[in-house]
């Protein structure tokens, strides 16, 4: 998908685009199914967009959804695949259309407030993957866009798998440039004050590492050290997708960020897009030049009007039809010099044609011119 396409966005209001992002079993479909229903509830229905084409059975309705489009099923059985291949096949092919995902959404933009994207738990998507590029650039190009990050909280109590989640987010983060949500979610299970103490307070973290006697304590002590300035710069909410817990402090944490979106990311987006645009105009202007020097020629003679220029092939049988005169008068030459006969009673038989005879008519025409010579000698004696 081109970036002049995307660079327009729709003029009037803009919906901010809430991209759910996490790992397999966060809660990304329940937290989806929370949110829709306490915007429904405010009376601000959102527009949603479902791209987990394994999913099962959504708990919502989406006003677009990638199983309607893409059979997960198919595309493993048609490409060989497993379950992860399948799913980042089935992406890859939904993402080439996108265009067309984005002119439905334009067409609701105005009437809502919020666009949910739902996305498959394979978060690599969003990290190597072409297809999650397209999808967050797209999407950023065209609408304010916030990616929220959802935590499973119960799962993350531990030291190692804590930091597994922010270096997922903080690679997250920096691969999107975009206005970024932790999201803690399951809050009703484990309370994420924890993991807040952790990230605001390097010495509760160290305590935890304490406690931990594995190798993996010494790496985690360095990347805790790295990831300091990253906390600093996050966003962080809990909420609950069971009871509604946080649904309020989410949505702020939304509105903040999509303020930052407009005051930093937007500028740069389009500082972005317009050197895009520069490179590829100075590229065509580049193969333009270089295509017109390749058709370069070099001028022809300037010819007088009324005057027919000379076709090679005539110069050449001109030349050879002079050759071919001066061989004719040197045997003509020799014969009136053996036979003494008169000139003026001699036939020539010149030649009509403007093209050479060949060697055999110049022969036969010979013979003959001799054997002429000899009838007026002997009817002269």
């Amino acid at each position: 998908m081109s970036t002049e396409n995307t660079s327009a966005a729709p003029e009037g209001k803009q919906p901010t685009t809430i991209l759910c992002i996490g790992m397999a079993g966060s809660g990304k479909t329940t937290l989806m199914q929370r949110l829709n229903a306490h915007l429904h509830s405010e009376k601000r229905p959102p527009y949603i967009l479902n791209l987990d084409p394994a999913v099962g059975n959504l708990p919502f309705t989406a006003n677009i959804d990638i199983r309607d489009t893409v059979n997960y099923k198919e595309v493993m059985k048609q490409y060989n695949l497993g379950p992860n291949g399948g799913i980042l096949t089935s992406l890859n092919l939904f993402t080439t259309k996108f265009d067309q995902v984005l002119g439905f959404v334009e067409k609701r933009a105005s009437s809502v407030d919020h666009i949910l994207v739902d996305t498959p738990g394979q978060i690599e998507i969003f990290t190597w993957s072409a297809s999650g590029a397209i999808i967050t650039d797209t999407l950023a190009a065209t609408y304010p866009t916030v990616v929220a990050y959802i935590i499973d909280t119960p799962r993350t109590t531990a030291p190692a798998t804590f930091m597994s989640n922010m270096l997922y987010a903080c690679s997250i983060l920096y691969k999107t440039k975009l206005p970024f949500i932790l999201v803690f979610n399951k809050t009703d299970v484990v309370s994420h004050q924890f993991a807040v103490d952790w990230m605001t307070d390097f010495e509760s973290f160290q305590q935890a590492l304490q406690q931990d006697t594995t190798y993996m304590s010494s790496l985690m002590n360095s990347m805790s050290l790295v990831l300091d300035e990253f906390y600093s710069h996050l966003k962080v909410v809990g909420v609950s997708a069971v009871t509604g817990e946080g649904m309020d402090e989410f949505f702020t944490a939304v509105d903040e960020a999509t303020e930052e979106y407009e005051k930093e990311y937007k500028p740069e987006i389009e500082r972005l897009i317009r050197e895009k645009q520069e490179k590829e105009e100075q590229h065509r202007q580049q193969q333009l030049s270089k295509l017109m020097n390749d058709m370069k020629v070099s001028k022809g003679s300037e010819v007088p009007l009324g005057q027919q220029p000379k076709r090679m092939e005539d110069e050449t049988w001109e030349e050879e039809d002079e050759e071919h005169q001066d061989e004719d008068e040197d045997e003509e030459g020799e014969e009136e010099e053996e036979d003494g006969s008169d000139e003026e009673e001699e036939n020539t038989l010149l030649s009509a044609s403007r093209f050479p005879p060949s060697a055999n008519q110049r022969q036969t025409d010979a013979k003959f011119k001799a054997w002429l010579t000899q009838a007026n000698q002997s009817s002269m004696e």
